[in-house]
């Protein structure tokens, strides 16, 4: 199974709307065959596998991280496959949370005499496709924020100077963040400040970049921000509120950019309504990536289910240098947000931490 899970990370950031699935056959202790899920509308993990493993799939055992289907989408079921295949026996490691295929599969391949175990490794295999379960289950997208800051919990000076706090190695791994969402998020200050890209580099082929999402703030934002860049062969999302002048939005539309038009919650756009609508237009995962107003209200909001914070060896100091989560905060110990399944790993000189909201 934990071949199988490997496997399925590496179609991570392309296979949306779906899940990221891999498998393998085994036969006589021995792996005879293996795929996973590249991309939707192409074969699922399953029937790679079962293609390369040919006749030696008959009276084998079939693993895969997630049930197999048994409905018609784009692609056929696969449940039919694996019993023309022979397999004999099947062990999953959670069942599909898609109320079109949940338990549907395991009972199909069970009536056909197919032996099926279910729950190997299954928080492993929930981690790797959280941002599925959250979309296919709410509607709406799994939200992460990302941050880098320094020991002393700042993510700037107070002159709003930040490059670089993290060293090569943090800010290469922040790249391959973003190709494994579908969208990124920044506010308009931090376009304003620090006129990010916010693409993947350095862009690997078949590696696309994500939805670039800019929320707009008090003050208007140039047509030229590199984060525009592209905007007419890559999907540029600019989320306003109805305030935003018909020459601004008509300026904006004009390179490319589409506008969304958010109601507004305290002189800015609602960014609980804003995630709902891009779980409406397929949007499944979010990274935020600044600024800290934005990062406070996502958390006020309760908006934040994964975070990935970047922590550099280094002290800024000052009480004007600005933190990572703005907003007023909470006012006793005992609101605290917990962070659960929290990993910490070193990267070069700096140090990633990641948990669950």
């Amino acid at each position: 199974m934990k071949l199988a899970l490997n496997l399925a990370l590496k179609g991570e950031g392309r296979t949306n709307p779906n899940p990221v699935v891999g498998a393998v056959v085994v036969k006589s202790g021995e792996v005879v065959a293996k795929g996973y899920h590249q991309k939707a509308g192409l074969p699922h993990a399953e029937i790679i596998a079962l293609r390369k493993a040919g006749d030696m799939a008959r009276g084998a055992d079939l693993y895969v991280n997630l049930e197999p289907c048994c409905h018609h989408g784009r692609t056929p079921p696969c449940t039919e496959a694996i019993i023309a295949s022979g397999i004999k026996k099947v062990i999953l490691g959670i069942r599909d949370p898609n109320k079109l295929v949940s338990g549907r599969g395991i009972r199909f391949l069970r009536k056909k005499g197919v032996e099926v175990i279910v729950g190997v490794l299954r928080r492993d295999c929930e981690k790797i496709n959280e941002p599925f379960i959250k979309y296919i289950t709410t509607g709406r997208p799994w939200v992460i924020l990302k941050s880098a800051f320094s020991l002393d919990g700042k993510i700037a000076t107070r002159t709003g100077d930040s490059r670089w706090i993290t060293g090569p190695q943090a800010r290469a791994y922040a790249h391959r963040l973003r190709s494994r969402v579908d969208a990124v998020l920044v506010g308009a200050e931090t376009v304003r400040l620090d006129d990010p890209q916010l693409t993947v580099r350095p862009k690997k082929k078949g590696v696309q970049n994500p939805t670039r999402i800019v929320v707009a703030g008090k003050t208007n934002i140039s047509a030229s921000a590199k984060i525009f860049n592209n905007a007419h062969k890559e999907r540029v999302i600019y989320a306003a509120t109805a305030s935003l002048s018909l020459s601004q939005k008509k300026k904006i539309r004009g390179i490319g950019v589409e506008v969304l038009i958010i109601k507004r919650k305290k002189d800015q756009v609602d960014l609980s309504l804003l995630m709902g609508k891009l779980g409406d237009i397929g949007v499944s995962s979010v990274m935020i990536e600044g600024g800290s107003e934005i990062s406070g209200t996502a958390f006020k909001e309760k908006l934040v289910d994964k975070v990935i914070y970047f922590l550099a060896p280094k002290i800024i100091g000052g009480k004007n240098a600005p933190g990572p989560i703005g907003g007023q905060g909470i006012a006793k110990l005992k609101e605290f947000v917990k962070v659960k399944e929290m990993s910490v790993a070193r990267l070069g000189n700096d140090l990633v931490i990641v948990g669950n909201i």
